[in-house]
Parts: structure tokens; sequence; C-alpha cells
């Protein structure tokens, strides 16, 4: 017999917003990891998408469907069994403390082998299916990012990999689950938001998803558009902190996801961020003579706290930009 997932209260869902469905954009850029010209192809990426697909990766196949099966065997459980995991970072509906819903559940847990979180949450799954994912794409964060740094002619190379590798790094990983809700969807023929629009605050993110549609991205025109599912492969979205420390020549994308009407999307994604202290400034290497940085230096810690007490969509970077600050 098929245990079904239970859903989210259905109580939230007058408030989670909805959005007619988008095209699906076959302009993403698809990049091969082991291919020689790859560094100059993950910078256009990012200059111009601040997101691509990355194939060829070396994260073993097995990693990826042996997490995702124990990540649906917890998402299937009774609400009661899951809600006693709340202490270790599960959650429902609420997105953040600042009134943001999604139709989605989760399990967000920092990455440093030294707290609970991860520990508990290698206790109540199969152990090694969280630490083989974890530390295979945690390797891939730092090799995506040193090629970028070779792209960008920074040296040395692990300026920035060296923020993801120190035993301090404020990274985290999260599995998302959005449970189909074809009876709501139906009645407006239109998709709720599983998680509403927003960029990611940290340096970069890695997801890898099922088959499932779901996710869209923002292009430069401000269109919406539908990311074409790939379960073999990755997807690679520059974070706030990247934007900042490119000067602005990286930019991090705005995306969000959509439920699907009749299928579960299980999503699992690693944010790879710096040490709370980390200052986070534009790299002089990227500068040309005499350019000015947009941003004002802060730290990571300062950064996190800000973007914890904002809502989900909200510019954050722009309380950083140097002219806004002139003008207040």
């Amino acid at each position: 017999m098929v245990v079904l997932s239970q859903p989210p209260a259905l109580e939230h869902c007058s408030l989670i917003k909805t959005c007619k469905p988008t095209c699906v954009f076959s302009g993403i850029p698809v990049i091969d990891l082991r291919d020689p010209e790859a560094k100059t192809l993950i910078v256009k990426a990012c200059e111009e998408y601040g997101f691509f697909k990355l194939i060829n990766h070396g994260v073993p196949m097995e990693f990826m469907t042996r997490l995702e099966a124990e990540a649906l065997s917890f998402f299937n459980l009774p609400q009661s069994d899951k809600d006693k995991a709340t202490p270790f970072g599960y959650g429902s509906n609420k997105i953040g403390p600042n009134g943001d819903v999604g139709w989605i559940e989760y399990l967000l847990v920092n990455t440093n082998p030294q707290l609970t979180s991860l520990k508990t949450l290698s206790e109540n799954f199969c152990s090694y299916a969280v630490n083989d994912y974890i530390l295979a794409v945690k390797r891939l964060a730092f090799e995506v990012v040193e090629i970028m740094a070779d792209g960008l002619e920074i040296e040395p190379r692990n300026v920035l990999s060296r923020l993801l590798r120190d035993e301090k790094s404020d990274s985290c990983f999260r599995l998302n689950h959005y449970p189909p809700c074809p009876q709501l969807q139906a009645l407006s023929g239109r998709n709720l938001i599983g998680f509403g629009e927003h960029t990611d605050p940290q340096i970069i993110s890695i997801l890898r998803s099922n088959n499932t549609s779901g996710l869209q991205i923002c292009l430069r025109d401000r269109t919406w558009v539908s990311v074409p599912p790939d379960q073999t492969s990755f997807f690679i979205s520059v974070g706030d902190a990247l934007q900042v420390m490119s000067n602005g020549r990286l930019r991090s994308v705005r995306h969000r996801v959509l439920t699907d009407s009749m299928k579960s999307r299980v999503s699992m994604i690693y944010f790879g961020g710096p040490p709370m202290s980390e200052k986070i400034v534009a790299l002089p290497c990227l500068m040309a003579k005499g350019e000015e940085s947009l941003y004002k230096e802060f730290t990571w810690w300062e950064y996190k706290t800000c973007a914890y007490n904002s809502r989900l969509g909200a510019n954050r970077l722009g309380l950083f930009e140097k002219t806004a600050n002139a003008s207040l």
C-alpha cells in the first residue's frame, strides 16, 4: 500500500498566493563541468542569468536517489511524527518569521558536522544517505567556485572556496517537499505558490530535484519562466553575497517554486555561506582602476540578520547599496 504524504495544514491555503503557469524556458545555460571552456561559460551564465544547469558533475546518481527516497519516507510520516522534528529544522507552511507562507514542508539544517541539527538528521535518516550526499555536493560547490574564479581571473583561485571550506562556514542544507493540491488548483486554474519569489543570500546554491516541474526564475526583463526539471543534473544559483563580492558583475537570481496539481516535488539544496564574521565586500581584483564598490562593507552575520528580519521577496541588497544610503 502506498502511503500518501500529509499535506501542509489546509487552513493556511487561503493565505497562499497563486499565479498563472508560465512558459517553459529553453534558454537555460547547460554547462558540462568537464568542458575545457567551463570557466568561461560559467562566468557568462552568471553574468546573464545568475543561474545555470550543470551536467557531468561527478556526483553519483545513487547518492541523489537514496536521499530522495529517505526524504519521501520522512515526509510521508503522520504529521504528529514530523512535528517532533520541529526543534531540529522541520517546518511547514511558514517560511521565516515575517508572515510569508507557502504550500511546502521542509527540513533545514546547518551543515556543520558538529551541530546537533545535522547529527539528528543523520540519526532519523539513513546516516550515509545524508552524509554521502552533503559531502559530495560540498565538494562540487568548492570545484564550481574555483572554476568560476579561474574564469574571473581571480588569484588565488581559492578566494571563494576557502569561505565554504572554513570549519566555521555558515552553510546549510534544505530538503523541500511540495505536496500536490489538485482540489484547490482545479478551482482557480492557477498554481499555488510553494515557495515565494526571493534571492538566496549566500554565496552559491546547488539544487537538485525530482522530475516534477515548478522552479521558475525571473529574467532581466522581469519575465518569469519555468525551468525544465532534470533529476540527473544540478542547478546552480548565484547568491547575494557573490553579487556583492563581484561588485554586481554576477547577479543573484530571483526565483520561486509553484506546486504541481498532481505530483509532489522534492528538492534538496546546499547553500554555501561564509563564516559569520566574514566581511562581505567587492573583491579589488574584480574592480577596474577607479571603479567604486556598489555596496558598503558588511559582515555575513549582519546580512543574514537583515535577511531573517525581512519579508521573503524583499530587495535586501538595496539596503546596502551606497547610492541608496547616500540618498537617505
